[in-house]
C-alpha cells in the first residue's frame, strides 16, 4: 500500500487515525413515489422529507461505530449551509473550512420508488467549489495515522476536480486514501483520476462502477480486473448489494464475502454506510475481511430504514448479528 495499515490495537483502540472527506455534504430532498413519472408526467410523492445527505452518510456512519471524523468539505452560507453544519455539530463531526461567502450549499433531489431503488438530480453549490487555499488548509490540518475518504462526485466537478487530484498527489505517505468512485466516474477526466487511483490505498465501488472500470459485467471479474489495473498497493471492494461484497485485499486474490437477506425499504445511502463502517472497522484495528462483513452488516441494517443517514450504532449492529461470531468480534475491538 501507498499508506500504512495501523497495527492491531487494544479493544476500543481507534489504531487508524480519523476519517477525513474530501467529498461534499449537502441537503438532499427525499420524495417517495410509487413509479418514476415518463417523461413530462407528473406524480405526486407520498413522502418528502429534507435531510442532509452525500459525504455526510459516509461520516455518520463511521462516527456511530466510534471513529473520529473530519468534514474537510466546502460548505455555504445560506439555510442549506446552516443545515449541514448543525447536523455535522450534532453527529459529534469536526470541520476544517470556514463557510464559503455569498453561496449556499447545494443540494439534490432522490426520488426513491416503490422498489426502493433511488434516482438522483443534484443542484451544485458552494461544496462545487474548491480552492488551492482550501487544499492548503486540508493539508495542514492532517494527522498522522488519519484515512482521507474521497468520492468521484468531487472529482467529476470541474472546479473540485484538479484541485482533488492535487491534494491527493501531496498527501503524506502515512495518510491512508479511499476512493469511492461514484456513479460520474466516467465522466472523471483522465487527468484528475489516474493521478488519484495511483495514490488509493483501496478503491470502494458498486457493480455498475465496477463495469465502467473495467468494462467486465462478471462482478467477481471486475473486481479481479479492477485490482490487476490498480496494481498490488491497492486493495479493492466491489459491492454487490444483497449478494455482498468482492474484497481483493491488497496483492491478493478475489474473495466472496457474502451479504445478508433483508427486505430493503430505501437503498438510498447503502453504498455509504457499507463505506463508513469499513472504515470504521479498520480504524479500530480489524483486518480488511473482518471489516468487510461488519460492512455487509451494516449496509443490510441500512436499506431497512428510511433515510439516507440510517448506518447503525455498534448496540444495533450486535442486535443484527444476534450472537453470530462476528459480533463477539466486533464486540471486543469495538471494546463494548
Amino acid at each position: 500500500m501507498s499508506g500504512h495499515d495501523g497495527a492491531l490495537g487494544a479493544p476500543g483502540e481507534v489504531t487508524g487515525g480519523r476519517l477525513v472527506l474530501l467529498g461534499n455534504a449537502i441537503v438532499d430532498l427525499v420524495m417517495r413515489v410509487p413509479a418514476l413519472p415518463e417523461r413530462g408526467g407528473d406524480i405526486v410523492s407520498t413522502d418528502t422529507t429534507l435531510t442532509t445527505g452525500g459525504g455526510f452518510n459516509v461520516l455518520t456512519a463511521a462516527r456511530r461505530l466510534g471513529l473520529s471524523a473530519v468534514y474537510a468539505g466546502a460548505h455555504g452560507t445560506g439555510p442549506f449551509g446552516d443545515r449541514v453544519r448543525a447536523d455535522l455539530a450534532r453527529e459529534g463531526v469536526d470541520m476544517v473550512l470556514a463557510p464559503v461567502a455569498e453561496e449556499d450549499t447545494g443540494f439534490c433531489v432522490a426520488f426513491v420508488d416503490g422498489g426502493g431503488e433511488r434516482t438522483f438530480a443534484t443542484s451544485l453549490g458552494a461544496e462545487a467549489r474548491l480552492t488551492e487555499a482550501h487544499a492548503t488548509s486540508v493539508l495542514a490540518a492532517l494527522r498522522p495515522g488519519d484515512m482521507v475518504q474521497i468520492s468521484g462526485y468531487g472529482l467529476a466537478y470541474p472546479v473540485n476536480g484538479p484541485v482533488l487530484a492535487s491534494l491527493v498527489a501531496r498527501l503524506p505517505e502515512h495518510i491512508r486514501v479511499f476512493l469511492d468512485p461514484g456513479p460520474l466516474v466516467d465522466q472523471i477526466p483522465d487527468e484528475v483520476l489516474a493521478p488519484v487511483l495511483e495514490r488509493c490505498d483501496w478503491v470502494s465501488c458498486n457493480q455498475r462502477e465496477g463495469r465502467l472500470l473495467t468494462g467486465r459485467d462478471d462482478t467477481e471479474e471486475a473486481a479481479a480486473a479492477l485490482a490487476a489495473r490498480l496494481g498490488p498497493r491497492t486493495g479493492v471492494l466491489l459491492r454487490a448489494d444483497a449478494a455482498g461484497c468482492w474484497l481483493v485485499p491488497p496483492g491478493g486474490a478475489a474473495l466472496h464475502i457474502p451479504g445478508r437477506r433483508v427486505t430493503a425499504v430505501d437503498s438510498n445511502g447503502a453504498g455509504d454506510a457499507h463505506t463508513g463502517a469499513f472504515l470504521a472497522l479498520l480504524g479500530h484495528g480489524l483486518d480488511p475481511s473482518t471489516a468487510v462483513r461488519g460492512a455487509n452488516a451494516a449496509a443490510a441494517f441500512a436499506v431497512t430504514r428510511h433515510g439516507p443517514a440510517t448506518g447503525p450504532t455498534l448496540g444495533e449492529l450486535l442486535d443484527l448479528l444476534d450472537g453470530e461470531p462476528l459480533a463477539a468480534r466486533l464486540s471486543s475491538a469495538l471494546g463494548r
